[in-house]
C-alpha cells in the first residue's frame, strides 16, 4: 500500500513591482541586479531613466516583473522633466507591489517628500529598500529606517554588491498575487534590441561628457544587423535639441564622437561575442522630446 502525499503543488504567481524614488538613488543598478542582466543603464547624472523600463524574472514560483521609473524631481522644469513625471505616474496603475527606494548617504529633502506623498495613497503593499548599506558612511540611515511604519514591509541592501537581493525577490513573490505569466518564460526585457542598443550609447554619452553636456538628448538607432562577415553593424543618430552641443558630442577633430563609439562598441563586442561597427552621427532637431511618448 503506497500512501498518498498530502503536499499540494503551490500556485503560480505573477504581478508586477514598480520601482520609485528621487533621482540617483540606484533604482537602475537594483533593477540589473534583480534581473542578473545588464538591462537598465546606470550614470551618475540624474534623470538618466527616460520611460519605464521593464525585467523580467521568472521562476518555478512565478514571475515578475520589475519596472525602473525615472526619479522623482521637485518640479517639471521643463517639458522632458514633466514627461518624465507623468511616466511616473502611469506606471503606478495597475501595479501589485511598490519598491520604494532611497538612499541613506543623503537627507531626506523635498523631493523625498515628493516621492512619499506621490505612493502614499496607494493601497498597494509597500516595501521601503534601503539601498547603498555597502558605504562606509550613512549618515541619514536611522532617519529612513523612522519610514519604516508607513511600509508594510523594509528592507536593507546594497544593489551594487547583491547583498540582500534575493531576500527582497522573496518578499516581493510573497506578496504576489495568483496568476499566469505575462512574458514568455525565458524573456528578461520587454525592451527590443534597438533600443537597448540606443540605452548603451546614451550610457557612453552620459559617462564622457558628464556635466558638460545636458541630459536632453535622445537616440535613434535606425539599423543593427549582423553582415555576412559576422559583424555586427550598428547605425544610429545622437540627437540634441541645441546647435551649440553637436560640437560638443563631436569633439575636436570627431574626438568625441570616436571614443563614444569605442567604448560602445568595446562593452557591445564582450556581450555579443562578435564583432561591431559602430556608425554614428550626430543631429539637431529642437522638438525631438515631441516624440517621447
Amino acid at each position: 500500500m503506497r500512501l498518498m502525499s498530502n503536499t499540494q503543488p503551490q500556485p503560480f504567481k505573477s504581478g508586477f513591482a514598480v520601482m520609485v524614488g528621487r533621482s540617483n538613488v540606484g533604482k537602475s543598478t537594483l533593477l540589473n541586479a534583480l534581473v542578473g542582466s545588464k538591462i537598465a543603464i546606470t550614470t551618475p547624472k540624474p534623470q538618466t531613466t527616460r520611460l519605464p523600463i521593464q525585467g523580467i524574472v521568472s521562476s518555478d514560483q512565478g514571475q515578475v516583473v520589475f519596472v525602473d521609473t525615472p526619479g522623482v524631481f521637485k518640479k517639471a522644469k521643463d517639458a522632458l522633466t514633466k514627461r518624465l513625471m507623468d511616466s511616473v505616474k502611469d506606471s503606478l496603475r495597475e501595479i501589485d507591489v511598490v519598491l520604494y527606494v532611497v538612499d541613506p548617504t543623503r537627507a531626506i529633502g523635498d523631493e523625498e517628500k515628493m516621492a512619499l506623498r506621490l505612493i502614499e495613497p496607494l493601497s498597494n503593499p509597500k516595501i521601503l529598500v534601503i539601498n547603498k548599506i555597502d558605504v562606509e558612511r550613512a549618515p541619514f540611515l536611522e532617519f529612513y529606517r523612522d519610514l519604516s511604519d508607513r511600509f508594510d514591509d523594509t528592507i536593507e541592501i546594497s544593489a551594487k554588491k547583491g547583498s540582500n537581493v534575493h531576500e527582497l525577490s522573496d518578499k516581493i513573490m510573497a506578496l504576489l498575487p495568483e496568476g499566469e505569466a505575462y512574458y514568455p518564460i525565458g524573456q528578461i526585457s520587454n525592451m527590443s534590441h534597438e533600443m537597448w542598443l540606443a540605452e548603451l550609447i546614451r550610457e557612453k554619452l552620459f559617462l564622457r561628457l558628464r556635466e558638460e553636456l545636458p541630459y536632453t538628448l535622445h537616440v535613434d538607432v535606425h539599423e543593427a544587423v549582423t553582415r555576412e562577415n559576422g559583424t555586427l553593424y550598428v547605425r544610429a543618430s545622437i540627437v540634441t535639441g541645441n546647435e551649440r552641443y553637436k560640437g560638443m558630442i563631436i569633439g575636436k577633430g570627431g574626438r568625441g564622437i570616436k571614443e563614444i563609439g569605442q567604448s560602445t562598441r568595446k562593452e557591445l563586442s564582450a556581450v555579443m561575442n562578435q564583432p561591431v561597427f559602430m556608425d554614428l552621427e550626430v543631429t539637431v532637431d529642437p522638438y525631438w522630446i515631441n516624440r517621447l511618448v
